[in-house]
């Protein structure tokens, strides 16, 4: 299986997500932040038209397919260029498909039994969900300190502003969604991007 990715994406410390049902608005805004210098993000399959999304952006960065839940929506997605599989749920089916086609799988879980399950099946980024509703840094704080071996990406509602505390109580990589992209011009989505990956670069 591909750890690099799974280090390439703890190295970038962020991971955008873009949820959209509209194909051509799918590649615009990931293409503005690739030019922002985003080189793994997740498309959250929203429709059957995402997978033509994902196509097209896996040609300029590393493209890991979310809100993947049944096998066959992670067949679809590996054919279409996916690198990363990436689900609100904790899947056996899905930790199978991962091993059998050598790709990650971040798996969601909420509660702190959920993310120990998730890392006993050897799931290598452990995605905590939704994070805000569950308390925000201080959940991720609380989770790690008996296991602090836990490899995991809180997202969720978190703002941008939020990254660093995130990063601060133990989480590998933080999951941007609705704060990237929502009510922002295409350029000002790559300004967004560069500022953020400038921060982080410290």
């Amino acid at each position: 299986m591909n750890e690099n990715l799974i280090k390439s994406l703890s190295d970038e410390k962020i991971m955008p997500i873009l949820r959209c049902p509209d194909y051509l608005k799918t590649v615009d805004m990931a293409m503005a932040l690739i030019e922002g210098g985003i080189k793994i993000l997740e498309i959250n399959v929203q429709n059957i038209s995402i997978y033509r999304a994902i196509e097209e952006i896996s040609k300029h960065a590393v493209v890991c397919a979310g809100g993947i839940i049944t096998s066959l929506q992670a067949e679809a997605a590996i054919l279409s260029g996916a690198k990363i599989l990436s689900s609100p749920i904790f899947s056996m089916n899905l930790v199978k498909i991962s091993k059998d086609k050598e790709i990650p799988y971040i798996a969601g879980t909420s509660t702190a039994n959920e993310a120990y399950n998730a890392w006993k099946a050897r799931i290598p980024l452990i995605k905590i969900y939704p994070v805000t509703a569950l308390g925000g840094a201080m959940y991720i704080e609380d989770l790690l300190r008996p296991m602090p071996f836990l490899n995991v990406m809180p997202l969720g509602n978190v703002k941008i502003d939020e990254i660093s505390s995130y990063i601060k109580a133990g989480a590998s990589v933080v999951g941007i969604g609705r704060d990237f992209y929502d009510g922002y011009s295409l350029a000002e989505i790559t300004v967004r991007a560069k500022k953020v990956i400038k921060e982080l670069k410290g």
